[in-house]
């Protein structure tokens, strides 16, 4: 099955929505509240009018303007309450869809080929799934709720304001074209901009994670952040992007803010030549102005999402791209699996469009050892990730007990499958739960057990807090070798039946590796091993070793049947022999 896409694209209301589907009940109860809010807040208004119109009218008292004081202080606390609740309601129902968000990232990441995880950088892929999104706290928060109503009561005002008087209600509106001729003036190329900036937001990120991750390297070679030209150059961009995006969009911005408040400036005039003509009522005439002066106010405040707008828009398309990338396809119904050999057919695998397997077939029993040897490069690991089912093939089959990879489920297939790689990833939690991993729910007992086997129980007791010490971020707290023996701890607690080994002894020590050696020989005991290693001296007794080169087959066979065949093995063999009687006559002089 190849990796699927999706059937059409989303927009990003489209996303939002089904984002927040789950609790749309809670964000209309927001919604509803921020207008009752608004609402309230408007009553103040109505409140100053009368009192004005009192004052005017020479009837203003105690008695007649206690009661409108009183309109005054129930609408600043009903604004207040209903608002802080339908921020509260908003913020919870956020927070949870902000979980189910990180929660459907991380369970694609699971179902995505490992060249997908590789091509993009870890520093890109947290910031998505961190930064961006929390940044749709906003929207979700404040936007939705916010710009609804801020929106919809400067309608209700202008419609009062018609009931009571069109011409007025149209010099009300006088600003409102002008201002947002700058508000377009602003937006024009505002996404190409808003794209430059993100990208070299996004670029500086992704640089400084990478500076942070090379930072020994960095040291040791007395280079500095100023010296590093990757960074330097991205905090450099960045720096002039957003000057650039601030220059061309803050003064249409300006000229914005400042028009569209001016509102009297217009009806002022119109208004007082009507009322003096007689032909507007002067309690109609002030009661528009002050019901005026709160139309603007919502609007701008619904504009200034804008940055936001485009925010999200930005951050759900990256989102959407992961959710929407091209996944490795299982079937749900587990197969019956008969046997357990492994089978590799005329496999072909391409990585960026250049064919790195070239028609590789292998035949792996059940219970046998087997080794993949040869030079670098030459497509070793790429089968191991191929078997550990990280990738689909590009073409031919690889199958378990005759069935195609492709048609078993995912979880059945890692449930038959140990990978323990080159690089041994650990997490930055105890070393009890980094050899938990391989079997969830495992008691400390089986851990410790799985342990002892390896070979590991006796320099974790040694360490400051034994099962309990944390490994540190990938296991920095740990040395290459003592990350490996945990990495085949995991695999032991895991107990399946095919272990698949890349490079298992690379960071072993020659002190160690007879450990490293007797811990693998228990962990495969009555299972089928398929072992890559550049010391060939640990493989010589391999029931079938796989030679590649080029991407393509070489040789294969025993090692005796390789070395009389073989050329390029021989040779192998020689330079691995004399490389060790080297290092032996080195430890000898010392």
């Amino acid at each position: 099955m190849e990796a699927t896409h999706a059937t059409h694209e989303k927009t990003t209301p489209q996303w939002l929505y089904e984002f927040a589907e789950p609790l749309k009940k809670n964000y209309l109860r927001s919604i509803i509240l921020a207008i009752l809010g608004v609402l309230f807040g408007m009553a103040p208004y109505f409140a100053v009018a009368r009192i004005l119109i009192l004052l005017l009218g020479g009837g203003a008292s105690l008695t007649t303007c206690l009661p409108w004081c009183a309109v005054i202080l129930t609408g600043y606390l009903g604004k207040t309450v209903f608002l802080s609740v339908s921020t509260s309601v908003s913020h919870k129902a956020t927070f949870h869809v902000l979980k189910n968000v990180r929660d459907r990232l991380t369970e694609k990441l699971t179902r995505l080929p490992m060249g997908y995880l590789l091509d993009t950088p870890s520093g890109k892929l947290k910031d998505i799934m961190v930064e961006k999104v929390e940044s749709l706290e906003t929207t979700l928060a404040h936007l939705l709720p916010e710009m609804t109503s801020n929106l919809f009561v400067p309608v209700c005002i202008i419609i009062y304001l018609f009931v009571l008087d069109w011409r007025m209600a149209l010099a009300s509106l006088i600003t409102l074209p002008v201002g947002f001729l700058c508000y377009m003036g602003m937006m024009k190329d505002y996404a190409v901009k808003w794209k430059g900036y993100m990208d070299a937001r996004n670029h500086m990120e992704a640089t400084t994670v990478e500076y942070v991750n090379g930072i020994e390297v960095i040291k040791a070679f007395g280079q500095s952040a100023g010296s590093y030209g990757r960074y330097s150059d991205a905090v450099t961009n960045n720096a002039r992007t957003v000057l650039k995006w601030m220059k061309d969009t803050q003064i249409f911005a300006g000229l914005g803010l400042a028009i569209w408040p001016s509102v009297l400036a217009a009806m002022l005039p119109i208004g007082a030549t009507l009322a003096m003509e007689g032909s507007l009522p002067y309690p109609v005439f002030i009661t528009v102005i002050i019901l005026s002066l709160g139309i603007i106010g919502p609007i701008i405040g619904a504009v200034s999402f804008t940055d936001n707008l485009n925010q999200v828009n930005a951050t759900v398309g990256e989102i959407a791209a992961i959710l929407t990338e091209g996944e490795l396809t299982r079937p749900e119904a587990e197969r019956k699996v008969e046997h357990l050999d492994l089978e590799v057919r005329d496999v072909r695998f391409a990585y960026h469009e250049a064919e790195v397997l070239h028609g590789v077939s292998l035949s792996i029993p059940a219970g046998s050892v087997n080794a993949l040897v040869g030079p670098s490069g030459g497509g070793k690991s790429t089968i191991a990730r191929l078997l550990a089912g990280f990738w689909d093939v590009s073409g031919g089959s690889i199958t378990l007990g005759g069935i195609d990879q492709r048609e078993i489920p995912l979880a059945q297939w890692n449930a038959h499958v140990a990978y323990v790689s080159q690089d041994n990833y650990l997490f930055d939690t105890s070393i009890l739960e980094n050899i938990r991993m391989g079997k969830a729910g495992a008691s400390d007992d089986k851990v410790m057990a799985a342990a002892k086997a390896c070979g590991c129980h006796e320099f974790i007791s040694q360490l400051e807090r034994g099962y309990h010490t944390v490994a540190g971020g990938a296991g920095a707290h740990l040395s290459g070798g003592e990350r490996q023996r945990i990495a085949i701890a995991r695999a032991m607690l895991k107990n399946a039946p095919i272990i698949i080994f890349d490079e298992a002894t690379a960071y072993t020590d020659p002190e160690n590796e007879a450990v490293v050696q007797a811990a693998v020989a228990k962990l495969i005991a009555g299972k089928t091993m398929l072992v890559i290693a550049h010391r060939l001296s640990t493989i010589t007794d391999a029931d079938n070793i796989f030679l590649m080169d080029g991407g393509r087959l070489s040789a294969s066979g025993t090692h005796t049947e390789l070395l009389e065949k073989s050329p390029l093995y021989a040779d192998m063999w020689r330079a691995h022999v004399g490389a060790r009687d080297e290092m032996d006559e080195e430890e000898a002089a010392v």
